[in-house]
């Protein structure tokens, strides 16, 4: 079986050359950039086995599609370029029965900072990355895309590293692009979040992680985390809101 494994990147210099060493074991790599001003482009042409492209942005979904579309093989394993393959992940990938299913979910390891985080709802955290790209595609949402599959996904052994967030200041930042994004999606299924759920989301949100998925036994790291998500669940909801009310606004006007 040839491997095609794809990343997106934009100005991922920090990360991108721990992810292209995770994945030594595949055929090639296709990484598509959507305009890194950083050094990701010169590490990406300086490793082996890397084909280089350029594409504007056109959503998580859609770029990750583009990005199978441009590889050379049909089993693709997508991943991001803050994540890693273990050992582990590496073995099972290789001995993954190709013949019985068209993808394959696996276990994701998520980190804030240096810590790994178990609860919150942060472990297992199985995803689907490794599959058939004639069976199998990324539904085409501006935010949390997931892979749309033809029939059933098998399990893979092993965890795929995800150094999710650096630091509370990491967090924030992509919070305020995630929650628009979101916002926005809500707004496109014909969504109109009242005050309710501007006000009881969030905290529905921080008492689910940090009592019902063990966020108090992580310490200080699971309230934080349980605050944040808190805070993300109500922007997300209050610009929902805010859209969906300038939107009537211009059809009233």
């Amino acid at each position: 079986m040839k491997l095609s494994a794809t990343v997106i990147t934009l100005n991922e210099e920090i990360n991108i050359g721990d992810c292209l060493a995770s994945l030594d074991f595949v055929d090639e790599i296709v990484v598509l950039d959507s305009g890194s001003s950083d050094r990701t482009e010169i590490i990406c042409r300086e490793t082996p086995n890397v084909r280089f492209f350029h594409q504007e942005w056109l959503g998580y979904g859609r770029q990750k599609n583009r990005a199978a579309e441009l590889a050379g093989n049909d089993w693709v394993l997508n991943i991001d370029a803050d994540e890693r393959v273990t050992p582990e992940l590496k073995i099972s990938l290789l001995a993954a029965d190709t013949e019985q299913f068209s993808a394959f979910r696996m276990p994701r390891e998520n980190y804030f900072g240096a810590r790994w985080i178990k609860r919150c709802g942060w472990y297992p955290d199985y995803t689907s990355r490794f599959y058939n790209r004639r069976d199998c595609r990324f539904s085409e949402r501006a935010v949390h895309e997931t892979l749309e599959t033809a029939g059933p996904a098998g399990t893979l052994a092993g965890n795929l590293r995800h150094y999710t967030y650096r630091g509370i200041s990491d967090y924030i930042i992509r919070m305020e692009r995630y929650s628009t994004l979101a916002a926005e999606e809500i707004v496109k299924s014909g969504g109109t979040p009242g005050v309710a759920a501007i006000i009881f989301k969030p905290l529905v949100t921080f008492l689910k992680m940090y009592l019902l998925k063990g966020g108090f036994a992580e310490g200080y790291p699971g309230l934080l985390l349980s605050a944040l998500y808190a805070q993300y669940t109500f922007l997300k909801y209050a610009k929902a809101r805010e859209l969906h009310q300038d939107a009537m606004h211009c059809v009233q006007g």
